[in-house]
């Protein structure tokens, strides 16, 4: 089992690369502004939430849970990426 530590550095790397992302989306094609700052607000609610389950997860049992379902909203943000592209 990874520690909490470790896990929320991953979680905050996949962040920061959507983040990141998301500028350069803007950079390129100022008519996608508005929608990529609706991603950037999703995925910081996103990493807000994340963090609290973590931070709130007991035992070893409960960190497949999250760490799937950090893994699905990773998908879901890279396709949410290439629909602007």
């Amino acid at each position: 089992m990874a520690s909490k530590r470790n896990f929320k550095k991953d979680l905050n790397k996949m962040v920061f690369d959507v983040v990141e992302e998301c500028f350069s989306v803007q950079l390129y094609n100022e008519t996608k502004t508005q929608v990529t700052n609706e991603l950037i607000e999703e995925v910081i609610t996103f990493r807000n939430n994340m963090t609290e389950k973590i931070h709130n997860a007991k035992t070893a049992k409960d960190f497949p849970v999250i760490r799937a379902e950090v893994e699905d909203a990773a998908v879901n943000f890279i396709h949410k990426l290439n629909e602007l592209m």
